[in-house]
């Protein structure tokens, strides 16, 4: 029987090499980002048609457009590198094109395509329903018996998705606290979830599509232009956002994750530190093949510890002094939650 494992955690933990290695093991069909390119409209109620939720999976994510065209794309955009017949310029990149269809195979028009053509067909049936049919439909295509999902700052979404799936199983993904706030804070993305952020909490609103005008007038300029189709680079690049942000948001996102993973059965969660993986890759990759269902191959273990790059471990040991104890103590309410859980 086909197994699901979702692999969540804070994002920057080592978690896109993870994805690359889950991806050589020939029985693992890897999801690389899914929910993080279907987002919040990836599970509407009630039954869908095929086209209805061919649709959730083929229209390009909004806030990823415009951060292509406003010149900060995150690195995990691997359509942007290897660019096909979408562009965010002219038809959109569709959101299954950006990151997911790029990391199971060398044309991922083709099996777009490919894809479209059966799932627009589908009958009416839940959301639930119609991502079991995509995943054992992309099982059946590339020989698979195990799915593997894995989205960067997703620890959040467990308790939906143990509702949508439950026969899912879990894995919390961490990294050392300071080494990860620091991370967060040079990448894109995790600048650009900072100043969204505040401008939810200077608003009171809950999402930026409930913003109203009034509320966006009422924003800084270097706030609401961030809400355009396209914004100037530099309010993200060069906004002065400490790493100490990064470390209190780290410690938010554990204390939720470890909350949220506290309440799914003991027998179909784990953790996995990143650190940990880079200590003893062969037997924590062993330990992940057997919990996601698979076995652990030799070849397999050799190629997962050969793509292991320990250089940036201990990248916040060579802050000065004073910012890695600062980093340390907004990290400490994550650290504790992460030894209470027994990480």
């Amino acid at each position: 029987m086909r197994t699901l494992t979702f692999i969540v955690g804070t994002g920057r933990s080592g978690s896109t090499a993870l994805s690359g290695i889950v991806n050589a093991h020939p029985d693992v069909l890897s999801l690389n980002e899914l929910l993080s390119s279907v987002q919040s409209r990836g599970f509407p109620e009630g039954p869908l048609g095929g086209g209805e939720f061919w649709r959730l999976l083929a229209e390009p994510n909004a806030t990823f457009e415009s951060m292509i065209r406003s010149g900060v794309p995150m690195p995990e955009f691997v359509y942007t590198r290897r660019p096909g017949r979408f562009a965010t310029g002219t038809t959109g990149i569709p959101a299954l094109c950006l990151m997911v269809l790029p990391h199971l195979t060398d044309d991922p028009d083709g099996l777009f395509d490919e894809l479209g053509e059966q799932v627009r067909h589908w009958p009416d049936r839940t959301a639930a329903e119609h991502y079991g049919a995509l995943f054992d439909l992309l099982c059946a295509r590339f020989g698979n018996s195990a799915v593997v999902e894995r989205s960067g700052y997703s620890s959040d979404r467990v308790p939906l998705l143990r509702t949508v799936f439950p026969r899912a199983r879990f894995v919390h993904l961490y990294r050392d606290g300071p080494d990860c706030a620091l991370s967060m804070s040079r990448h894109t993305g995790y600048r650009l979830i900072l100043l969204v952020r505040e401008i939810l909490a200077r608003t009171g609103a809950e999402r930026p599509g409930d913003l109203t005008p009034d509320q966006i007038r009422s924003l800084p300029p270097e706030l609401s232009a961030l809400l355009a189709d396209r914004f100037d680079p530099a309010l993200v690049r060069d906004s002065d956002l400490r790493a100490t942000r990064f470390a209190a948001l780290w410690s938010e996102l554990v204390e939720r994750g470890v909350r949220h993973l506290g309440a799914v059965p003991a027998p179909v969660r784990t953790t996995l530190a990143y650190e940990d993986l880079l200590d003893a890759p062969r037997e924590e990759l062993t330990r992940l093949a057997r919990f996601i269902g698979v076995e652990p191959l030799p070849s397999w273990l050799d190629v997962g510890s050969a793509r292991l790059d320990g250089s940036r471990r201990g990248a916040s040991l060579r802050l000065p002094e004073a910012e890695l104890a600062a980093l340390r103590e907004h990290c400490a309410p994550g650290v504790r939650a992460l030894a209470g859980a027994g990480g």
